[in-house]
């Protein structure tokens, strides 16, 4: 589960830049650190004071690699709960990895993906659940997204975790000690201090049906959750020439699809993100869907049909200066089992479109109008796409979200156990069987919290990190 190794990597992006960092970690970062630094004033690093800063000279065989400003953080109070030393070099591919070698000459390993956050969980410094949040405020794309990071990182939903296995704890004791001693007289005469409870199978189901709801409300949150974490995968969809790539384009704000009156310049999927109302939105431009011409035209419409499958939410572009065609109507079938807003484009060229053929098409879709070249209605059509997932209510610093599958699966499960052990209640299933659902419950949970963590579950987690987090 862990190494107790001083570990090192470069903790900054590489590339030219002002600074660039070299971390280390464990418990021989300050030996390590002092034989390869000469301060300046001569102070041993081995002597100084925690979060100290220290100017001087990383040096090789008399030579300097870099003049640097050298951070000296003892444990319990760093990022790891170990003894940390940051080296702030010039930011640079030659200096950074000069120093990093030097530091592993030196004794240091290399630390692998997401290490340091590794040891700030399992030495008890965060949970599991504030872990995963340091990915989360590292690729957050807008304000909202951040916001709901920074709270997951301040234990905001870790605690709702934590009250729900809390509260389940003290159903089971009360559950168990109705098993063992069946009857308020028989707890008190052998627990006559002790102020143990029992319960009758109506006060069990009444505190099973608290917490199947409590966790309920938690899952409900998940769907915002992923909004603000992955952002809404939308494609763009149509026939050729009704304006998609424009749309595209307007509403990056840049000209990063190619626009032209030739039907078919678009042949391949274009995909980038944008912010819409605090929440990314990633926008997938396709070609536009017709009957294949030669092979280059049918895999652009095997791309844009793949395109329509993965979206979470499909705009199916009409030309408002057209009658409804042939191909727009076959597109109309196909997305009408999707979430799809039906995106009205053109509106400032005179109108041939038939609303009324165009709503019975597709009866429960939501309708914008706008004009893609002039820009109009894009504010709408940013709200609609959002209002499509998010029910609005304030992000507060205190909001606790379920933001991704591993938490949503495991809060399934957990309420599943609980609804398997209330439904048992009505059949007489003894509570010894009711105790071990509650149990299983009080497990899951844990495994949310990193209370009950394997070894594949922390891989998985902190592969995805980068190696000098």
């Amino acid at each position: 589960m862990r190494r107790t190794g001083t570990i090192a990597a470069i903790s900054t992006p590489l590339g030219e830049g002002g600074i660039g960092i070299v971390r280390l970690s464990g418990p021989q970062s300050l030996a390590i650190a002092d034989r390869i630094f000469q301060a300046r004033d001569g102070i041993k690093l081995s002597k100084s004071p925690t979060h100290t800063l220290h100017y001087g000279h990383i040096i090789e065989n008399g030579g300097i690699i870099d003049e640097v400003l050298l951070t000296v953080m003892r444990a319990p109070r760093t990022y790891t709960k170990e003894d940390i030393v940051e080296i702030n070099c010039h930011g640079g591919i030659m200096p950074l990895g000069g120093v990093l070698e030097l530091v592993l000459k030196n004794g240091a390993s290399l630390a692998e993906p997401g290490e340091f956050t590794k040891r700030a969980f399992l030495n008890g410094r965060i949970d599991l659940t504030q872990a995963e949040a340091v990915v989360d405020v590292i690729r957050a794309k807008t304000a909202l997204s951040l916001r709901a990071a920074v709270s997951q990182l301040k234990g905001n939903f870790s605690r709702k975790v934590e009250d729900a296995r809390h509260n389940l704890l003290n159903l089971l004791v009360k559950v168990e000690a109705s098993v063992d001693f069946p009857g308020e007289d028989a707890v008190k005469q052998h627990w006559p201090k002790a102020g143990v409870e029992t319960l009758n199978r109506q006060e069990v189901k009444e505190g099973l049906s608290g917490m199947v709801d409590s966790l309920s409300k938690l899952i409900a949150t998940a769907k915002s959750g992923k909004l603000l974490r992955e952002g809404i995968k939308v494609a763009i969809c149509g026939k050729p020439n009704v304006g998609k790539s424009t749309l595209f384009n307007a509403l990056l704000g840049e000209d990063r699809a190619i626009v032209t009156a030739t039907a078919g310049t678009t042949r391949d999927t274009i995909e980038e993100t944008i912010n819409a109302e605090g929440f990314p939105v990633n926008l997938m431009d396709t070609a536009g869907l017709r009957k294949p011409r030669g092979e280059i035209g049918k895999e652009s419409v095997i791309r844009s049909r793949r395109s329509m499958k993965e979206a979470d939410l499909v705009l199916l572009v009409l030309d408002d200066s057209e009658v409804l065609s042939c191909e727009d109507k076959v597109i109309m079938g196909e997305v009408k089992d999707k979430t799809t807003i039906l995106v009205i484009n053109k509106i400032d060229l005179p109108q041939r479109l038939n609303m009324d053929e165009a709503k019975k098409a597709l009866p429960d879709k939501r309708i914008v109008r706008i004009s893609a070249i002039r820009k109009t209605g894009f504010s709408q059509l940013k709200r609609a796409i959002v209002g499509m997932f998010w029910q609005g209510g304030v992000l507060s610093p205190e909001t606790a979200l379920v933001t991704n599958a591993r938490y949503k699966n495991a809060l399934l499960m957990a309420r599943e156990s609980l609804q398997n052990a209330r439904e048992s209640l009505g059949s007489q299933v003894p509570l010894e069987f009711i105790a071990l659902d509650i149990r299983s419950s009080i497990n899951v949970l844990g495994e949310i919290v990193g209370e009950v963590a394997t070894e594949d579950i922390l891989k998985e987690i902190f592969s995805r990190f980068c190696i000098g987090k």
